[in-house]
């Protein structure tokens, strides 16, 4: 995509109309105003590229933000040169930040942002304080913070705790609540009781089973059989152990994994166990209380050896009927692929609940292997992209050994 004025960020005043532009009244409500405007912001170029619409002050603006973004990628006609571009410059990106928060929604700020440090290199300024305060914090953001963790200065890692705590906070509130809920009744189905004490007697289930002893001179029901249910939370009913893949491809899936690692650690009837690996493996069970502890413990990037952090997690299991394992990875296996196979096989014979995930975030399934996720299926274990919204869902029919709601996509 390629934008019309050639000028730096912050540009703040409209270009004079070029030969043939046609000036236009602005006129909010015209339909056919606005596209025009619209195809002139993303066409861009000189002489407005054909449209003959002149930009208002805000909208050039607008479009030199675009242009510093996008306006390289344009080869420069005969004779000029675009000068377009952010640099290297810290004051000149954090100024461009600013910019785009003023003229864009934050959802489009963060597709930007995400663009600006892809196709501009800008990764490295991220080292720097200001401009950590300056960006618009999200997933993405923080998966990119993440794998510089390494090369990031001491005078840096506070702030960008501060950047990451702030988006696991928002994704905690997003999710936590919902997950307890879902699971908690998912625990409580999956400890149903024949004879339960009167506290724990299930009313609506007792009275549908026993509507054919209606006793009509009564009006009342006389239950011969109780349904009930022991509480969950009263002791370690389930266990869950989340496998997650650190490559670089799969950041978004260890931000959203960590969240929910922590959430389900808060549950007293769940106990959770969080293993990353990549060539090896790392278990971060002992930093679940904090997730962002958890996150600064990941070191994305590197091989990846899901045979061996599968053994690691099977050497884990004391339960295995009541142990779900969830492996979050693309698939592409560097070690030994029949062992992974094998190893999978051999928990799902012991009654182990397995769930492969090929993402955990919003974007869908990532690149995978084919072939090896055709070989899952094959043993009975589906693998899919599953969004954070539905991940509760999924344990929830895991914990229940009932089968997994497997979107219609995957």
């Amino acid at each position: 995509m390629g934008t019309g004025v050639a000028a730096g960020p912050g540009t703040a005043s409209a270009p004079a109309p070029g030969p043939g532009t046609v000036t236009h009244p602005t006129h909010p409500t015209d339909p056919a105003r606005e596209r025009l405007r619209r195809w002139r912001l993303v066409l861009g170029g000189d002489q407005a590229d054909g449209t003959g619409c002149a930009l208002s002050r805000r909208d050039a603006a607008m479009d030199g933000t675009l242009a510093a973004l996008y306006g390289k990628g344009d080869k420069p006609q005969a004779g000029r040169e675009r000068s377009a571009g952010l640099g290297a410059s810290a004051p000149s990106v954090a100024r461009w930040l600013g910019d785009i928060r003023r003229y864009f929604p934050s959802s489009v700020v963060q597709v930007m942002q995400r663009d600006a440090i892809d196709r501009l290199g800008l990764s490295s300024l991220l080292l720097e304080p200001e401009m950590l305060e300056a960006v618009e914090a999200d997933v993405h953001l923080v998966g990119t913070l993440l794998s510089l963790n390494k090369a990031m200065p001491e005078t840096t890692k506070e702030t960008a705790r501060a950047v990451v705590r702030k988006v696991v906070e928002d994704l905690e509130k997003r999710l936590a609540t919902r997950t307890r809920a879902t699971l908690n009744g998912a625990l409580d189905r999956s400890a149903r009781i024949s004879r339960p004490r009167h506290h724990d007697i299930d009313w609506n289930r007792t009275i549908a089973a026993n509507l054919k002893h209606y006793l009509p001179e009564y009006r009342t029901v006389v239950p011969e059989r109780l349904v009930g249910y022991g509480r969950a939370a009263r002791s370690v009913k389930k266990e869950v152990v989340l496998c997650i893949d650190q490559s670089g491809s799969m950041a978004a899936s260890v931000v959203y994994a960590s969240v929910f690692g922590a959430v389900l650690a808060s549950m007293r009837s769940i106990s959770t166990r969080l293993v990353v690996f990549d060539t090896a493996v790392v278990d971060l069970t002992d930093q679940l209380d904090d997730p962002v502890d958890v996150l600064f413990g990941t070191q994305l990037g590197g091989g990846t050896d899901i045979n061996r952090a599968l053994a690691y997690c099977q050497s884990q299991i004391t339960r295995p009927a009541e142990t779900v394992v969830v492996l979050i990875s693309d698939l592409y296996e560097g070690g030994i692929r029949d062992e992974m196979l094998k190893r999978v096989a051999a928990m799902k014979a012991s009654g182990v609940q397995f769930v492969a995930l090929l993402a955990l975030s919003d974007e869908g399934a990532p690149a995978y292997d084919r072939e090896h996720a055709a070989a899952l299926a094959a043993l009975g274990a589906p693998a899919f992209a599953c969004t954070p919204d539905l991940f509760p869902e999924v344990m929830a029919a895991a914990l229940e050994k009932r089968p997994l709601p497997i979107p219609d996509t995957a």
